[in-house]
C-alpha cells in the first residue's frame, strides 16, 4: 500500500467475493442523437464516461461501489486527464443527482465509494488530479480509492524485482 498525497494507492489483485454486482450499464442521456455515441459505446473504462464500469454493493463494508477501469498505460496527456475528470464527474453525478436512488431506492442510506482500478501506476499529473478529486468528493462524503493491478512503479522500477 502506498500513499500519494491524500489518495491511497493500493497495489493488489481485487477479489470480487464481497461484491454483489448490481449492473454495469449506460447512464441516462438525452434522447437526442449524439454523434459521439458510436465512439462512446466502443470506448471502455475511463475513455467512456457514459458507462458505469462496475456498480456493486460491498457486503463487507456495506458501501455502494462504483468502479472504473483504466487498462491503458498513463501517458501524461491532457486528453487522458480530461477523460478521467469526465468519468469522475459522471460517477459523482450518478450518486448525487438522484439517478442511483431512482433506480435503487434501497441504496439511499448507503455510503458510497468510487474506485479507479488501473493496470498501471498513474503518472504524476494524474495523481495530482486524483488528489484534487479526492478532496472534492470527500466534501460530499464519497470515499475514493485508486487500485493498481501491476507490480512495479513504472519502467525504471526495481523495487519489486526478485
Amino acid at each position: 500500500m502506498a500513499f500519494r498525497g491524500s489518495v491511497e494507492v493500493l497495489q493488489l489483485g481485487i477479489g470480487r467475493e464481497s461484491l454483489d454486482v448490481g449492473r454495469s450499464a449506460p447512464m441516462a442521456k438525452d434522447q437526442g442523437h449524439d454523434h459521439d455515441q458510436e465512439q462512446e459505446t466502443s470506448a471502455v473504462g475511463v475513455a467512456n464516461p457514459a458507462v458505469i464500469d462496475l456498480f456493486a454493493l460491498d457486503s463487507k463494508t456495506d458501501e455502494v461501489v462504483l468502479a472504473m477501469h483504466e487498462p491503458r498505460p498513463w501517458d501524461d496527456s491532457d486528453e487522458r486527464l480530461h477523460q478521467l475528470q469526465e468519468k469522475f464527474n459522471a460517477y459523482v453525478s450518478f450518486l448525487l443527482d438522484g439517478e442511483m436512488i431512482a433506480a435503487h431506492p434501497e441504496l439511499a442510506v448507503k455510503s458510497a465509494r468510487i474506485e479507479l482500478r488501473c493496470d498501471y501506476m498513474p503518472d504524476e499529473r494524474a495523481l495530482a488530479l486524483l488528489n484534487l478529486i479526492h478532496d472534492q468528493i470527500a466534501l460530499q462524503e464519497i470515499k475514493m480509492e485508486v487500485i493498481v493491478a501491476e507490480r512495479g512503479c513504472g519502467d525504471a522500477c526495481t523495487c519489486h524485482a526478485g
